[in-house]
Protein backbone atom coordinates (compact mmCIF):
# COMPACT_ATOMS: atom_id res chain seq x y z
CA UNK A 1 0.00 0.00 0.00
CA UNK A 2 1.55 3.42 -0.90
CA UNK A 3 1.57 6.07 1.98
CA UNK A 4 -0.74 8.55 0.87
CA UNK A 5 -3.64 5.81 0.30
CA UNK A 6 -3.84 4.98 3.88
CA UNK A 7 -6.20 6.95 5.17
CA UNK A 8 -8.51 6.49 2.53
CA UNK A 9 -8.23 2.86 2.97
CA UNK A 10 -9.14 3.18 6.81
CA UNK A 11 -12.01 5.86 5.93
CA UNK A 12 -13.15 2.83 3.35
CA UNK A 13 -13.33 0.42 5.95
CA UNK A 14 -14.50 2.15 9.01
CA UNK A 15 -11.69 1.87 11.24
CA UNK A 16 -9.18 4.38 12.46
CA UNK A 17 -5.06 4.97 12.13
CA UNK A 18 -3.16 5.69 14.88
CA UNK A 19 -0.93 9.01 14.78
CA UNK A 20 2.49 8.81 17.22
CA UNK A 21 4.71 11.57 17.53
CA UNK A 22 8.24 11.22 17.43
CA UNK A 23 10.53 12.89 20.03
CA UNK A 24 13.28 11.24 19.86
CA UNK A 25 14.39 8.33 18.09
CA UNK A 26 13.70 5.36 20.73
CA UNK A 27 9.72 7.30 19.78
CA UNK A 28 10.16 5.74 16.50
CA UNK A 29 11.47 2.61 17.52
CA UNK A 30 8.77 2.27 19.76
CA UNK A 31 5.89 2.72 17.80
CA UNK A 32 6.77 0.74 15.04
CA UNK A 33 7.57 -2.00 17.47
CA UNK A 34 4.12 -1.45 18.51
CA UNK A 35 2.92 -1.46 15.34
CA UNK A 36 4.36 -4.53 13.84
CA UNK A 37 3.16 -6.14 16.82
CA UNK A 38 -0.42 -5.41 16.12
CA UNK A 39 0.04 -5.71 12.76
CA UNK A 40 -1.66 -2.66 11.76
CA UNK A 41 -0.37 0.22 9.36
CA UNK A 42 1.11 3.05 11.79
CA UNK A 43 1.60 7.20 11.18
CA UNK A 44 5.21 8.20 13.02
CA UNK A 45 4.56 12.10 13.49
CA UNK A 46 7.16 14.72 13.33
CA UNK A 47 6.09 18.39 14.54
CA UNK A 48 7.56 21.71 13.74
CA UNK A 49 8.28 21.57 17.68
CA UNK A 50 10.15 18.60 17.86
CA UNK A 51 12.46 19.81 14.95
CA UNK A 52 13.35 23.32 16.85
CA UNK A 53 13.90 20.79 19.93
CA UNK A 54 16.73 19.22 17.66
CA UNK A 55 17.88 22.02 15.64
CA UNK A 56 17.00 20.63 12.31
CA UNK A 57 14.50 18.83 10.33
CA UNK A 58 17.22 16.34 8.32
CA UNK A 59 18.54 14.10 11.26
CA UNK A 60 15.19 13.12 13.18
CA UNK A 61 13.36 12.82 9.80
CA UNK A 62 16.16 10.93 8.60
CA UNK A 63 16.63 8.64 11.49
CA UNK A 64 12.46 8.07 11.38
CA UNK A 65 12.47 7.28 7.88
CA UNK A 66 15.05 4.85 8.19
CA UNK A 67 13.21 3.09 11.12
CA UNK A 68 10.16 3.39 8.90
CA UNK A 69 11.34 1.83 5.96
CA UNK A 70 12.44 -1.49 8.21
CA UNK A 71 9.28 -1.96 9.60
CA UNK A 72 7.17 -5.03 8.84
CA UNK A 73 4.09 -3.10 8.39
CA UNK A 74 2.91 -0.17 7.02
CA UNK A 75 4.44 2.83 8.77
CA UNK A 76 4.11 6.68 7.06
CA UNK A 77 6.05 9.39 8.55
CA UNK A 78 4.58 12.70 8.54
CA UNK A 79 5.09 16.10 9.32
CA UNK A 80 2.55 17.49 12.00
CA UNK A 81 1.57 21.34 12.77
CA UNK A 82 3.94 22.50 10.24
CA UNK A 83 2.96 26.85 9.98
CA UNK A 84 6.36 27.18 8.28
CA UNK A 85 5.95 26.94 4.13
CA UNK A 86 9.91 26.35 4.37
CA UNK A 87 9.78 23.50 6.47
CA UNK A 88 7.04 21.60 4.55
CA UNK A 89 9.30 22.45 1.45
CA UNK A 90 12.04 20.55 3.08
CA UNK A 91 10.22 18.04 4.45
CA UNK A 92 8.60 17.24 1.06
CA UNK A 93 12.50 17.48 -0.23
CA UNK A 94 13.72 14.81 2.38
CA UNK A 95 11.07 12.54 1.57
CA UNK A 96 8.72 12.93 3.93
CA UNK A 97 5.58 10.69 3.09
CA UNK A 98 2.76 13.40 4.36
CA UNK A 99 2.51 17.14 5.96
CA UNK A 100 0.43 18.71 8.48
CA UNK A 101 -0.13 22.41 7.05
CA UNK A 102 -1.10 24.67 9.50
CA UNK A 103 -2.59 28.11 8.75
CA UNK A 104 -5.76 27.29 10.84
CA UNK A 105 -4.42 30.79 13.16
CA UNK A 106 -4.74 33.13 10.16
CA UNK A 107 -8.01 34.38 8.58
CA UNK A 108 -10.24 31.92 6.89
CA UNK A 109 -9.10 33.77 3.68
CA UNK A 110 -5.74 33.66 3.84
CA UNK A 111 -5.99 30.03 5.43
CA UNK A 112 -7.89 28.69 2.08
CA UNK A 113 -4.87 30.90 0.14
CA UNK A 114 -1.93 29.45 1.59
CA UNK A 115 -3.05 25.84 2.55
CA UNK A 116 -3.82 25.74 -1.23
CA UNK A 117 -0.96 27.19 -1.95
CA UNK A 118 0.84 24.18 0.01
CA UNK A 119 -1.25 21.88 -1.46
CA UNK A 120 -0.63 22.23 -5.35
CA UNK A 121 2.99 22.05 -4.06
CA UNK A 122 2.50 18.88 -2.33
CA UNK A 123 0.87 17.27 -4.18
CA UNK A 124 3.38 17.73 -7.35
CA UNK A 125 5.55 15.59 -5.23
CA UNK A 126 3.21 12.88 -4.55
CA UNK A 127 2.75 14.17 -1.07
CA UNK A 128 -0.12 13.83 1.02
CA UNK A 129 -1.51 17.36 3.01
CA UNK A 130 -3.57 17.69 5.79
CA UNK A 131 -4.95 21.23 7.16
CA UNK A 132 -7.22 22.45 9.99
CA UNK A 133 -10.27 24.54 9.98
CA UNK A 134 -12.06 25.17 13.53
CA UNK A 135 -9.00 25.26 16.20
CA UNK A 136 -8.17 22.65 17.86
CA UNK A 137 -7.23 23.84 21.98
CA UNK A 138 -4.54 23.86 24.01
CA UNK A 139 -2.00 25.01 21.18
CA UNK A 140 0.28 27.96 23.23
CA UNK A 141 -3.02 29.43 24.17
CA UNK A 142 -4.06 30.61 20.65
CA UNK A 143 -6.52 27.66 20.04
CA UNK A 144 -10.24 28.28 21.67
CA UNK A 145 -10.51 25.04 23.61
CA UNK A 146 -14.50 25.60 23.04
CA UNK A 147 -13.88 26.25 19.04
CA UNK A 148 -16.12 23.68 17.02
CA UNK A 149 -15.60 22.98 12.77
CA UNK A 150 -19.01 23.73 11.23
CA UNK A 151 -19.84 21.18 8.47
CA UNK A 152 -20.38 23.41 5.86
CA UNK A 153 -17.61 25.41 5.97
CA UNK A 154 -15.69 22.26 6.49
CA UNK A 155 -17.04 21.21 3.07
CA UNK A 156 -16.33 24.42 1.35
CA UNK A 157 -12.76 24.37 2.76
CA UNK A 158 -11.32 20.64 1.37
CA UNK A 159 -12.88 22.37 -2.14
CA UNK A 160 -11.25 25.44 -2.19
CA UNK A 161 -8.11 23.80 -0.70
CA UNK A 162 -7.97 20.25 -2.02
CA UNK A 163 -6.41 19.22 0.44
CA UNK A 164 -6.31 15.14 1.20
CA UNK A 165 -7.60 15.08 5.19
CA UNK A 166 -8.79 17.72 7.96
CA UNK A 167 -8.39 17.93 11.24
CA UNK A 168 -11.38 19.10 12.81
CA UNK A 169 -12.65 20.85 15.90
CA UNK A 170 -14.88 18.56 18.08
CA UNK A 171 -13.72 18.51 21.37
CA UNK A 172 -10.38 17.39 22.00
CA UNK A 173 -7.49 19.58 22.99
CA UNK A 174 -3.77 19.09 23.16
CA UNK A 175 -1.34 18.35 25.99
CA UNK A 176 -4.10 17.13 27.91
CA UNK A 177 -2.66 15.08 30.47
CA UNK A 178 -5.85 13.67 32.11
CA UNK A 179 -8.56 11.92 29.52
CA UNK A 180 -11.61 13.81 30.34
CA UNK A 181 -12.29 15.33 27.32
CA UNK A 182 -16.05 14.68 25.64
CA UNK A 183 -16.16 14.83 22.01
CA UNK A 184 -19.17 15.72 19.98
CA UNK A 185 -20.09 12.25 18.48
CA UNK A 186 -22.90 14.25 16.78
CA UNK A 187 -21.22 16.80 14.89
CA UNK A 188 -18.07 14.14 14.02
CA UNK A 189 -21.00 11.99 12.54
CA UNK A 190 -22.45 15.71 10.33
CA UNK A 191 -19.17 16.05 9.14
CA UNK A 192 -18.18 12.68 8.01
CA UNK A 193 -21.06 11.97 6.02
CA UNK A 194 -20.19 15.92 4.22
CA UNK A 195 -16.88 16.47 3.90
CA UNK A 196 -15.13 13.80 1.30
CA UNK A 197 -11.82 13.60 2.86
CA UNK A 198 -10.53 11.62 5.87
CA UNK A 199 -11.30 13.45 9.45
CA UNK A 200 -8.20 13.93 11.82
CA UNK A 201 -8.82 14.23 15.60
CA UNK A 202 -6.23 16.42 16.98
CA UNK A 203 -5.16 16.15 20.98
CA UNK A 204 -6.77 12.66 21.20
CA UNK A 205 -4.29 12.45 24.54
CA UNK A 206 -7.16 13.17 26.71
CA UNK A 207 -9.33 11.16 25.14
CA UNK A 208 -10.63 8.02 27.22
CA UNK A 209 -10.57 4.97 24.76
CA UNK A 210 -14.90 4.68 25.17
CA UNK A 211 -14.97 7.72 23.23
CA UNK A 212 -12.18 7.23 21.17
CA UNK A 213 -14.03 4.19 19.62
CA UNK A 214 -16.70 5.92 19.54
CA UNK A 215 -15.22 8.85 17.31
CA UNK A 216 -14.32 6.06 15.10
CA UNK A 217 -17.36 4.28 14.90
CA UNK A 218 -19.11 8.37 13.73
CA UNK A 219 -16.56 8.88 11.14
CA UNK A 220 -12.65 9.66 12.38
CA UNK A 221 -10.02 8.04 10.86
CA UNK A 222 -6.47 9.27 11.76
CA UNK A 223 -6.13 9.80 15.68
CA UNK A 224 -3.56 11.81 16.65
CA UNK A 225 -1.64 10.82 20.11
CA UNK A 226 1.35 12.27 21.85
CA UNK A 227 0.83 13.66 25.41
CA UNK A 228 -0.09 10.39 26.73
CA UNK A 229 2.75 8.41 25.54
CA UNK A 230 5.26 10.71 26.60
CA UNK A 231 3.62 10.28 30.06
CA UNK A 232 4.22 6.38 30.10
CA UNK A 233 7.70 7.14 28.81
CA UNK A 234 8.91 9.49 31.43
CA UNK A 235 6.89 7.48 33.98
CA UNK A 236 8.77 4.57 33.09
CA UNK A 237 12.24 6.07 32.68
CA UNK A 238 11.85 7.17 36.27
CA UNK A 239 10.87 4.41 37.97
CA UNK A 240 13.63 2.40 36.77
CA UNK A 241 16.43 5.55 37.75
CA UNK A 242 14.28 4.74 41.85
CA UNK A 243 15.28 1.61 41.54
CA UNK A 244 19.05 2.11 40.86
CA UNK A 245 20.67 5.62 41.53
CA UNK A 246 24.11 4.14 40.26
CA UNK A 247 22.27 3.76 36.55
CA UNK A 248 24.49 5.93 34.37
CA UNK A 249 24.22 4.00 31.31
CA UNK A 250 21.24 5.53 29.14
CA UNK A 251 20.40 2.21 27.30
CA UNK A 252 19.42 1.03 30.78
CA UNK A 253 16.92 3.57 31.77
CA UNK A 254 15.39 4.42 28.65
CA UNK A 255 14.63 1.44 27.35
CA UNK A 256 11.78 0.55 29.66
CA UNK A 257 10.23 4.01 28.43
CA UNK A 258 10.70 2.52 24.64
CA UNK A 259 8.88 -0.44 26.01
CA UNK A 260 5.82 0.87 27.81
CA UNK A 261 5.31 3.24 24.60
CA UNK A 262 5.88 0.25 22.29
CA UNK A 263 3.07 -1.81 24.22
CA UNK A 264 0.55 1.21 24.51
CA UNK A 265 1.12 1.73 21.21
CA UNK A 266 0.41 -1.85 20.09
CA UNK A 267 -2.84 -1.16 22.53
CA UNK A 268 -4.38 1.99 21.05
CA UNK A 269 -3.94 0.40 17.16
CA UNK A 270 -5.61 -2.26 18.00
CA UNK A 271 -8.62 -0.17 19.82
CA UNK A 272 -8.98 1.85 16.67
CA UNK A 273 -8.95 -1.04 14.36
CA UNK A 274 -11.96 -2.39 16.25
CA UNK A 275 -10.21 -5.27 17.55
Amino acid sequence: MSKPVVLEQARKNGVGVGAFNVILLEHAEAIVAGAQAAGLPVILQISENCVSYHGALEPILAGTLAVARRAGVDAVVHLDHAESEDLVREAVELGVHSVMFDASHDDYDVNVRRTAAMAQFCHAAGVHIEAELGEVGGKDGVHAPGARTDPADAVSFVAATGVDSLAVAVGSSHAMTERTAQLDLDLIADLAKAVPVPLVLHGSSGVSDDQLAGAVRAGLVKVNISTHLNGLFTRAIRQRLEADEKLVDPRKYIAPGREAVAHEVERLLKLLAGR
